[in-house]
């Protein structure tokens, strides 16, 4: 910390001492922690006062009433506006320590009225309402927002808290301008100082990001989202403001996700799509956020974001599989009421067929890396992918069941044998049936997910030849002519799944056109 002081050394002290007991509230800001460490290495402990308003974020000032006057502490520019005379040396000033980054502090006094400024006021009540249009407490709580500066204060010194950029934000903020992910920073702090800072991390890349003065924000949601598509970089926020730009930017369609650690934030991060909180915010803004960084690393959130990718794509595999399972159960046993058939396959059939392609593959793909962006329309595809698997896998097993038996001169009625052939032969094609919609689900084929179809399927087959699997999964392999009939099927089957492919998705247009033609909306 830099203090910046014309005085002479006793009144360097005094403004400093002034400083210190602005910082020392009961719960101080990020600022006031830093401005205290440094003081207190110093050897500055807490001096005497009368009375104190805590600092504020819609305020962006504190003050404290001490026996020699009335210090005020916060944002220069903000207090400056408020104070009588021309200091826009001092501005110039600020706006020089701005430029390279650091965060500025001003310290303003006001003489006491009814004192000297070395003698102990009793009055510090009286004082404080010279500083302010309004009453305080002694224990300086529920100060409105709406307190006023003492215009006649006079600006005594400028602080200098040097922001510490964490190594790790330029790459972190790399990897978003990479995904697609465009980011902001809204600050309580000094446009010029967080837009030296959004510089320097290369917010905008190698463009030079666009800083501006939320006091100059209009109240309107539409036009403060026109404005909001020009500018990266926003200082002097106000806290209700946070909210109104995730409204803006929800107004413009964007998907938005908000970090903060104070209490100020916690209004936008509850309204944001996905709120994040750091390990050190306050219990409030911990409490609406859906995502809380323990270790309060920035750097964490391409993990998040990755896992995040993970589960969505993943549980998308997944939930494919298992709806083709439930469309194709659904059909066949349809099919067998319509047509009164004996049901095709044993339940023990589908407890390996559905084992080797579909529950372990599921635990499998669902732990599985996949970077792939979350695209909106989970159920869409999900739907648009299990119809065709799910109709061509009943279409095959039905087709069987219903030709074979004459093509055969199966009995499947009265010989249990005829019946339990049958039934072999539809586990075969429904086992194969499985193997080819894991393929599908499971694509690009040309890494370890080849290996895992190619494992589960050679699984099945080997099952088959070990007698005590086939034993107790009523398992039979083709022999002569039944083997024949079994190939036919199974060739029949993969011209049905590839037609299904084709023609389910023209069908499902075509449905949804009519429907859209007749005012539904799909």
């Amino acid at each position: 910390m830099m203090l910046d002081a014309t005085a002479n050394a006793d009144a360097e002290k005094e403004t400093t001492q002034a400083l210190y007991d602005c910082c020392n509230e009961e719960q101080p800001n990020g600022t006031g922690k830093a401005v205290l460490a440094g003081l207190q290495s110093q050897g500055y402990e807490p001096g005497q006062i009368t009375d104190r308003v805590p600092f504020s974020s819609a305020r962006k000032w504190s003050a404290v009433v001490k026996p020699d006057g009335i210090w005020t502490m916060g944002a220069p520019e903000v207090m400056i506006s408020a104070l009588d005379g021309d200091y826009a040396d001092v501005l110039d000033q600020v706006n020089a320590y701005a430029n390279d980054g650091n965060r500025v502090l001003l310290v303003a006094r006001s003489l006491p009225q009814s004192a000297t400024p070395t003698a102990p006021s009793s009055e510090g009540a009286d004082e404080m309402d010279s500083l302010v249009s309004g009453k305080v407490s002694s224990e300086g709580a529920d100060i409105a927002d709406s307190l006023r500066l003492d215009p006649h204060a006079k600006p005594i010194a400028l602080v200098l808290c040097a922001e510490q950029i964490r190594v790790d934000a330029e790459q972190t903020l790399a990897w978003f301008r990479e995904q697609g992910v465009r980011c902001r920073v809204i600050s309580g702090d000094n446009p010029v100082t967080v837009g030296a800072i959004a510089r320097k991390v290369k917010l905008t890349g190698e463009r030079e990001p666009v800083a501006m003065d939320a006091r100059k924000l209009p109240d309107d949601v539409n036009e403060l989202a026109r404005v909001l598509e020009n500018v990266d970089v926003l200082g002097r926020v106000l806290p209700n403001q946070k909210k109104a730009i995730v409204e803006a930017l929800h107004a413009q369609g964007h998907v938005v996700a908000m970090t903060g650690d104070g209490v100020n934030d916690a209004l936008a991060i509850k309204e944001a799509d996905l709120g994040i909180a750091m390990g050190n915010a306050a219990p409030a803004t911990k409490a609406v956020a859906q995502v809380v960084l323990v270790d309060s690393k920035f750097s964490h959130l391409p993990d998040v974001v990755a896992r995040g990718r993970q589960v969505m794509a993943n549980m998308e595999r997944v939930a494919s599989l298992f709806l083709v399972k439930t469309v194709y159960s659904a059909l066949i046993s349809l099919g067998v009421v319509l047509t009164q058939i004996p049901y095709p396959y044993l339940p023990r059939h589908i407890t390996y067929i559905g084992a080797l392609t579909i529950g372990m593959p599921a635990f499998i793909l669902a732990l599985a890396p996949n970077t792939r962006r979350y695209i909106p329309g989970f159920l869409k595809r999900v739907v648009k992918f299990a119809l065709p698997g799910g109709i061509a896998t009943a279409l095959s097993v039905l087709m069987a069941a219903w030709v074979l038996p004459n093509i055969m001169g199966w009995n499947v009625i009265s010989n249990d044998a005829d019946l339990a052939a049958q039934r072999a032969t539809s586990a075969i094609i429904l086992f194969v049936m499985g193997v080819f919609v894991l393929a599908r689900v499971a694509r690009p084929l040309n890494s370890w997910r080849g290996a895992l179809v190619a494992v589960f399927a050679a699984a099945g087959v080997i099952g088959a030849f070990i007698p005590f699997v086939a034993q107790f999964f009523a398992l039979m392999i083709p022999t002569g002519a039944t083997l024949l009939a079994t190939v036919i099927a199974l060739a029949s089957a993969a011209v049905i799944f590839a037609l299904c492919l084709w023609l389910v998705p023209l069908v499902g247009h075509a449905a949804a056109s009519m429907l859209r033609r007749h005012g539904f909306t799909i």
